[in-house]
């Protein structure tokens, strides 16, 4: 007789099992991964094996599922709908098919191979080739009806092609959410202010199981067949594959995945090949089904309480785990945007061992709930930068501390903003920052800004590695001497690039200000703050009033600039700048409503031979002009180059006068 303590954790094992049971059947809300799940099951089975006087017939062992939902009507299942049993290694296939081979006396076996699709099992009963009723699979005998739901999938026939189907079939098969449709459906769920799915598979129940129609017709949910269960009025082939076959001539979907393999070793081949494609499959599968081909040896090998003898499931590794978060660290991008990173407890997810995951930003720390000592579930899909998806609310201890992306860099001490309507937290210290320094110099030196001729990209990495460049206006302390050391460049490409830097002082102030690289200004906005303030002082101490006052400048533009220029450390670098010559000519400001093309719309579009668009843009701003992107009743001329698409023609329908490349210059000229 086992002792107290085996028989608390049996107990103990069924308690848990039935709970999350009843979280992922009845509540459609799992709180952890199928692999976590599954070992709990395989634990519990293991010690019923041992001590089978401790087994009952109330044992998650001993029954498919959970009870189904009160919500719909019950149905009951003619033939029963078994699950499967589980193969997690090569081994386990092995032993599976040596049984099969001494049970039907063969040496080698063929076996239907098909995708372990991951969504929710459906019967569909058709009567006379109609379809007359659609149930879940519930707890293997009795199911959920949601043949209102199921008729708006458009992947379910509601009649059978042909006229040589049985009077009475039922198909089984499974509901899933396509990859894609996911995605779309949680961008949806997030905009309307609402909780996203775990995952396609929670997403395909949760809509499946909806009381209103209307609203499941609105998911994009889909269908594919892998077998029958009651028939009647003819006889079927004497293989699994033909049966399926005869599925897909009555216009049934079955998977086109799915093939007939010879023996264990076709088995390993093909969950190979599959685990290889995988994630470039449309839909979610977390494994293979194998199932004997030849029906008279499904027969032989017959049925367990649970599954049948005769086909097996080999699960893929665990793309989803759970862990625990040991920390939230903070690493700020070229870019200067601040991410959290969960640091985790290692955990082995995907084919490989996890130890850091993204947590995006704060709003996702903020949705998820997620504290340092939580438990949480991680996900790794291929290639994906693992994610932490879900946190585990019900095994958080005490009441830890949520957690706030700082208000200052962690590596530059800048203040941090986040600014309206954008998700993303930035560092401000943009000409300062280490984290962002390549960066600040490649756009620095791009062409529409300083415009150093020579100054590539692979050349600023260079420089920054080898401790040359720690701001951009360490770019003009350069000496040919310092360049002519560095790998690939000789003494005429180094001389020529100090030339470009010296040339590169004489500019422009909105060329100037676009090369800072302040958060949301581009080449527009930097000329037209130019227009409006005339100096780099006037921008620099500008108020919130002072900033909203110019034309098309809205309080997001306003903010960045304020912060910006707020930045000790972006005003020391920007003083540097200065220092070592860097001028344009002084603006005579003149009153908006003096400047020639005050009140004027432009619009550019197509290739112009004399002058880039940009600099169109920018010749008609410093007239006051304002330069729109797109056509509308209040634009005043279109600019139209060769080329120009459909802008052009929409001027054209409008009545909008247009001008040639000749007209703009002769109107820049006067």
């Amino acid at each position: 007789m086992p002792d107290k303590k085996i028989q608390h954790r049996i107990e103990t094992l069924r308690e848990e099992i039935n709970g999350h049971n009843y979280l992922y059947y009845v509540l459609d809300a799992p709180e952890i991964p199928d692999s976590e799940y599954d070992r709990l099951l395989v634990e519990l089975n293991k010690i019923e094996q041992q001590y089978p006087e401790l087994i009952t017939t109330d044992s998650p062992t001993q029954r498919v599922g959970a009870m189904p939902l009160d919500s719909f009507s019950e149905v009951q299942h003619e033939v029963p709908m078994l699950s499967l049993g589980n193969a997690f290694s090569e081994q386990d296939m092995e032993d599976f098919d040596k049984r099969i081979r001494e049970g039907v006396e063969k040496d080698c076996i063929d076996y239907a191979a098909e995708p372990k699709l991951d969504g929710l099992a459906i019967s569909l009963l058709y009567d006379n080739g109609l379809l007359v009723r659609a149930a879940t699979r519930g707890d293997g005998r009795t199911g959920e009806d949601v043949t209102l739901n199921i008729r708006t999938i458009d992947a379910i026939p509601l009649k059978l092609r042909g006229n040589d189907f049985p009077a009475v079939l039922e198909v089984r098969g499974e509901v899933v959410m396509p990859k894609e449709g996911f995605e779309k459906l949680n961008q949806q769920q997030l905009k309307k202010g609402e909780k996203p799915f775990v995952n396609p598979r929670n997403a395909a129940a949760g809509s499946l199981r909806q009381l209103d129609p209307k609203i499941t017709a609105t998911r994009p949910l889909s269908f594919y067949s892998y077998g029958i269960g009651l028939i009647e009025g003819i006889t079927l082939p004497e293989k699994h594959s033909q049966v399926m076959e005869r599925l897909k001539s009555w216009g049934m979907r079955i998977n086109p995945e799915s093939e007939v393999v010879k023996g264990i070793k076709g088995c390993h081949a093909y969950y190979e090949k599959l685990a290889a494609k995988r994630n470039d499959l449309p839909d979610e599968i977390d494994g293979i089904v194998y199932k004997v081909d030849d029906i008279e040896f499904q027969n032989i090998m017959g049925f367990v309480s649970r599954a049948p003898r005769w086909a097996i499931a080999r699960k893929f590794p665990a793309q989803e785990e759970m862990t625990k978060l040991l920390a939230i660290e903070v690493q700020v991008g070229r870019t200067g945007a601040l991410t959290p990173v969960a640091r985790l407890q290692p955990v082995f997810v995907g084919g490989v061992t996890v130890s850091n995951a993204t947590l995006h930003n704060q709003d996702e720390i903020d949705r998820l709930d997620a504290r340092v000592g939580d438990m949480v579930i991680i996900r790794r899909a291929g290639d994906v930068i693992p994610q932490v998806v879900s946190v585990v609310k019900s095994k958080r201890e005490g009441k830890p501390r949520r957690f706030q992306l700082p208000a200052t860099c962690p590596v530059c001490g800048s203040e941090t903003a986040r600014f309206e309507d954008e998700a993303v937290t930035f560092c401000t210290g943009g000409l300062y920052c280490e984290a962002q320094r390549k960066e600040a110099i490649k756009h620095f030196a791009s062409r529409r800004a300083m415009n150093i001729d020579g100054l590539g990209d692979k050349l600023v990495e260079q420089l920054v590695d080898e401790g040359l460049i720690n701001t951009i206006a360490d770019l003009y302390k350069i000496e040919v001497e310092q360049l002519i050391k560095l790998e690939r460049l000789g003494e005429k490409s180094a001389k020529n690039l100090v030339a470009a830097l010296e040339k590169s002082k004489a500019t422009t102030l909105a060329h100037f200000v676009f090369a800072l690289g302040i958060h949301n200004i581009g080449e527009t906005t930097a000329q037209t703050l130019t227009n409006h303030f005339a100096t780099l002082e006037n921008i620099m101490h500008a108020d919130e009033a002072q900033l909203l006052a110019v034309p098309d400048i809205g309080p997001v533009v306003a903010e960045n600039v304020i912060t910006f220029f707020k930045q000790s450390h972006n005003l020391d670098v920007v003083k540097q700048l200065l220092d070592v010559g860097i001028s344009w000519p002084k603006i005579k400001k003149k009153p908006v409503e003096q400047q020639p093309l005050a009140g004027k719309t432009f619009v550019v579009t197509g290739t112009l031979e004399t002058m880039g668009r940009n600099d169109a843009k920018v010749a008609l701003q410093e007239l006051g002009a304002k330069v729109s992107g797109s056509v509308s009743k209040k634009t005043d001329y279109v600019v139209v180059g060769e080329n120009p698409g459909s802008k052009a023609s929409k001027a054209q329908d409008l009545g909008i006068t247009i001008l040639d490349e000749k007209a703009l210059l002769k109107l820049l000229g006067q």
